[in-house]
């Protein structure tokens, strides 16, 4: 069944030509040009800014011209990650989006429902005349996911809007007003080789089989981490079995957490068996602690490539150690806010480039201060181990305002349609809204959208039911902002 029938089925047709336009984060243009001229064709106001957003101005219906100016806001990039056996090209093939029960997911990658929905369902408000809202904008940035370019490039002047609508939160019957700040910690290792010892055996361990998800929303389930069992099964082992590290590779996003990590390694072809037999071990004993959250973990020795190099002996004890050291998780929840993370940091990307090892992690933390000192943390480790470290993209939180009038109108809206109140909420994640404070520091804004479960992981979907809700409350809030 084509996701078309689906209702609200503009929405859903939108999604369907979303999917079949490749748009991850940094190869935007094609999507982005394709609603310019589609806007354009429609006879809207469409217009970019010197960073690549897009922006769309539509007309109050009759009788709302005294209504404020709302401003309807998603990201037009997705969080490209595949599975291993999915052959799949992010930059020319299309997501191949299917439903499977009452959600729809993806065939072996991300679904892009993160902000695909939210991102859809504006284009759907500014095709269709019959629906009701005063003065209309479309605020559509760049490159949310890699690094917030187009929040952070939104320059005043371009935007008249009073209220801002984030259509990019995952919870249907949770409206957010705050969120989360962050930072990149990029740690480098000068790579120092010598050479291969003669009677060793080459071998790839490999870590596959984890969840993976979305660093800040998922951070607090406890899932696995690939680095970091890739990590503790080298320096638990390295020493013992006189084990010499050629290459680590582990994760490709700082903002999803690592589901597949491999090390190639030279062991000592004597030691081979009993190493093995070691790794076998360890492996139970992870499968054993993470047996509630991560039911497919694997880990595999495989014959490995053969290497004349290996890290010098010194650098490899320093990685190692920082490696394990480096914490990953919550670190603290918040007191304010009962349920939600405070500060944490996900060890996201090890990979080894031509004579440097990066190691990537993402910071996030609901205070700035709890911020830095978790930068420092990290910073420390990196520097101790003789690593250089920058600290890039900062991006601040997004403090609540309870005195939003928006806040208002959206929890009212959503208790006369369906009954209840929403849960008010503050998320452990990037929103953009901190970073709109500052060329616009006047807007109320607000946060929602439907359920999507396991953003950033190929297992990414999204709850049918919720698109639907999540439609008919748009469209109640436009009817019911206030006036000017």
């Amino acid at each position: 069944m084509p996701l078309s029938t689906l209702t609200p089925q503009p929405l859903w047709q939108w999604f369907s030509q979303l999917c079949a336009i490749p748009h991850p984060s940094k190869h935007e243009e094609a999507i982005a040009q394709h609603i310019v001229d589609w806007a354009t064709n429609k006879g809207l106001s469409v217009t970019r800014d010197k960073i690549g957003n897009v922006i769309i101005k539509k007309d109050a219906t009759p009788g709302y011209e005294d209504r404020k100016g709302v401003v309807m806001q998603a990201h037009l990039d997705m969080v490209p990650q595949k599975n291993n056996d999915t052959d799949h090209d992010f930059l020319t093939d299309p997501i191949k989006p299917y439903i499977d029960g009452d959600w729809v997911t993806a065939e072996g990658t991300t679904l892009g429902a993160d902000n695909g929905i939210g991102l859809c369902a504006i284009l759907a408000v500014f095709g269709d005349d019959t629906i009701e809202h005063g003065p209309l904008e479309a605020l559509l940035t760049v490159d949310e996911e890699a690094g917030m370019t187009g929040a952070f490039g939104l320059e005043s002047g371009y935007l008249d809007g009073e209220i801002l609508l984030n259509t990019d939160s995952e919870d249907e019957g949770e409206v957010y007003m705050g969120c989360a700040g962050g930072v990149d910690a990029n740690a480098t290792f000068a790579l120092e080789t010598e050479a291969a010892p003669a009677d060793h055996t080459a071998l790839s361990i490999v870590i596959e089989g984890l969840k993976g998800g979305h660093s800040g929303v998922d951070i607090h389930l406890g899932r696995g981490n690939a680095n970091k069992v890739l990590t503790r099964v080298l320096f638990e082992l390295a020493d013992k079995y006189q084990v010499r590290l050629a290459s680590i590779e582990g994760g490709s996003l700082r903002n999803a957490l690592p589901r597949e990590a491999v090390a190639e390694v030279l062991v000592p072809t004597n030691n081979v068996t009993d190493f093995k037999a070691d790794v076998a071990t360890l492996t139970e004993t992870f499968k054993q602690e993470l047996a509630a959250v991560e039911p497919d973990l694997a880990i595999f020795v495989d014959p490995g490539e053969e290497s004349d190099t290996v890290l010098a002996l010194d650098l490899q004890r320093r990685l190692l150690a920082a490696l394990y050291s480096i914490p990953h998780g919550v670190f603290r929840m918040s007191d304010e806010i009962e349920g939600v993370v405070e500060t944490s940091n996900n060890l996201g990307v090890i990979k080894t480039r031509g004579n440097k090892i990066h190691v990537q992690c993402l910071i996030r933390s609901l205070m700035d201060s709890r911020r830095i000192d978790a930068q420092n943390t990290i910073g420390s480790i990196f520097s101790l181990a003789g690593a250089s470290v920058e600290f890039t993209g900062a991006y601040p939180g997004w403090k609540p305002d309870t005195s939003s009038q928006i806040m208002g109108v959206v929890r009212d809206t959503y208790n006369e349609l369906f009954g209840e109140i929403p849960k008010i909420m503050v998320i452990h994640a990037g929103l953009e809204c901190g970073l709109f404070k500052d060329a616009y520091p006047h807007w109320d804004m607000v946060s929602y959208g439907p359920t999507i479960r396991f953003p950033h992981s190929p297992d990414e979907k999204v709850l049918i039911d919720t698109v639907e809700r999540f439609w008919q409350l748009t469209l109640a809030i436009l009817k019911n902002i206030p006036k000017k």
